[in-house]
């Protein structure tokens, strides 16, 4: 499946043979307590190729927190 941003289908396809990698080799064989992500840098970078492509095709999201990105806390559930 292509990416909603044409410019990030390959980083997206990275980030699915990483994390597939990660998931049948890793995760299901009880190795996946010591804290270390594999895929984090990749998926870093196809989040950010994410963000660009909503805001240029101007898709809503609204009560879409997941998207919010490290830079923004959740102080709306602390209130």
């Amino acid at each position: 499946m292509d990416s909603i941003g044409e410019g990030c289908t390959e980083l997206k396809r990275a980030y699915d043979r990483c994390f597939n990698s990660w998931f049948s080799e890793r995760f299901l064989k009880g190795e996946h307590r010591s804290g270390a992500d594999p895929c984090a840098e990749i998926f870093k970078g196809y989040q950010t190729c994410l963000k660009k492509a909503i805001k240029e095709q101007n898709i809503p999201l609204d009560g879409l927190e997941f998207m919010a990105g490290d830079e923004e806390s959740n102080d709306s559930s602390e209130s």
